[in-house]
């Protein structure tokens, strides 16, 4: 009896024993508890270093890359006394491989080259501000950068005049009939022949000394049929299509009824059904009655800011998205290329939202500072490839 006794008591649990168990389940919940927090948290850097290896392996290209055709393989092509002497040279090399894109280059005549550097972008559409003194057009944003080299023929119209007659040289391959119409012209770009470049004129001062001036300094590109055209009732497109904003004389531009070859920058918040206040822009000349459409007008533009108002949220709201709608529309009832001018800048994630807007509603230009970043078409939306 007591021999039993003292056995059964000697493997009972003593009081020292079960604290030591309790001690133990706690630590093994503690533990549990770390590894369901650190298993997660494992996982999430795993990836995090699977991400920023694939983001690394996509700026490879940008670093390196495999040159062989154009360093390595005949280097000495088209050379004197080398393979292909005389051939490396091919007329339309300016623009060969650039894809246009509706991009309109605003201040055309600020960027470092101007004309040349939105066609190596592929901007369908550039700007030049000008400005009347001495029977001259000067070229700038205000008259304090107004130099007397900077005109609008030794920075649009004549560089213009020589790049078409690149495109379309008088050889043994190409007709040399005058009386062609410019319909059959190549444009500026090589990649897409038939596709129009729009020179868009803002008459900075009084709007109708400057009409004839731009008129008569048009005709380098006129005299060859580089210029859009239309006949009252029909639209001749050519590779030039000027258009005529600012101060710009509606009534002069209109006053020839058969043959116009310069448009009209219409108001196109004035497009939209409900009625829009003064945009500040297309109302020189007008009438009560103008109307605007393809015969007299290309372009329907607009202040963003004026027209939409501000973007609030990083993001243009229902009501903003229907006006812009509504806007757009208008201008293609009547045949119009609608287009907003002072889009915001920044921050990059909003106007990368507001082009996005616009060109899924329609707009049929983008109005941009920014070239390079337009031209890449994702707007900053990251691309990344590999494993994930």
């Amino acid at each position: 009896m007591t021999l039993r006794g003292r056995r059964r008591k000697a493997t009972s649990p003593t009081l020292h024993d079960k604290v030591v168990r309790r001690s133990s389940r706690a630590k093994w919940r503690r533990r549990s508890c770390w590894g369901c927090i650190a298993i997660p948290i494992l996982a999430l850097v795993f990836f995090g270093m699977v991400h920023v290896a694939n983001v690394i392996m996509s700026l490879v290209p940008m670093i390196w890359d495999n040159a062989v055709d154009t360093d390595i393989f005949l280097p000495n092509w088209g050379k004197p006394n080398a393979p292909g002497e005389g051939l490396s040279s091919y007329p339309t090399d300016f623009t060969r491989d650039v894809q246009p894109i509706p991009c309109h280059s605003h201040n055309d005549y600020w960027r470092r080259i101007p004309l040349y550097l939105a066609l190596h972008y592929g901007c369908t559409g550039v700007e030049a501000d000008v400005w009347l003194f001495d029977d001259d057009l000067f070229v700038g944003h205000n008259t304090a950068s107004l130099t007397l080299n900077r005109t609008l023929r030794s920075l649009y119209v004549d560089p213009l005049v020589q790049i078409l007659d690149q495109a379309n040289p008088p050889t043994a391959f190409t007709s040399t009939d005058l009386t062609l119409s410019n319909s059959t012209l190549n444009g500026v770009f090589d990649e897409d022949p038939t596709q129009t470049l729009v020179l868009l004129i803002d008459f900075k001062n009084a709007g109708d000394a400057l009409w004839p001036v731009v008129y008569s300094q048009l005709s380098a590109l006129r005299s060859k049929n580089y210029l859009s055209w239309t006949d009252g009732s029909t639209f001749y497109p050519g590779p030039i299509t000027v258009v005529a904003t600012g101060n710009a004389p509606f009534d002069l531009l209109t006053s020839n009824t058969t043959y116009r070859d310069i448009f009209f920058d219409a108001p196109l918040a004035a497009m939209y059904e409900e009625p829009r206040r003064n945009s500040g822009q297309g109302e020189t000349g007008i009438v009560p009655g103008s109307s605007f459409d393809a015969t007299n007008s290309y372009y329907a533009s607009a202040n963003f800011r004026a027209a939409i108002g501000f973007v609030w949220g990083n993001r243009l709201s229902h009501r903003q998205i229907e006006l812009i709608r509504g806007m757009v529309a208008g201008a293609r009832r009547r045949g119009l290329v609608a287009r907003f001018w002072g889009t915001p800048s920044w921050p990059i994630g909003v106007r990368n939202h507001v082009w996005r807007v616009l060109v899924r509603e329609g707009a049929g230009m983008l109005s941009v500072d920014d070239l390079e970043g337009a031209s890449r078409g994702n707007w900053g939306r990251r691309k990344h490839w590999g494993w994930l």
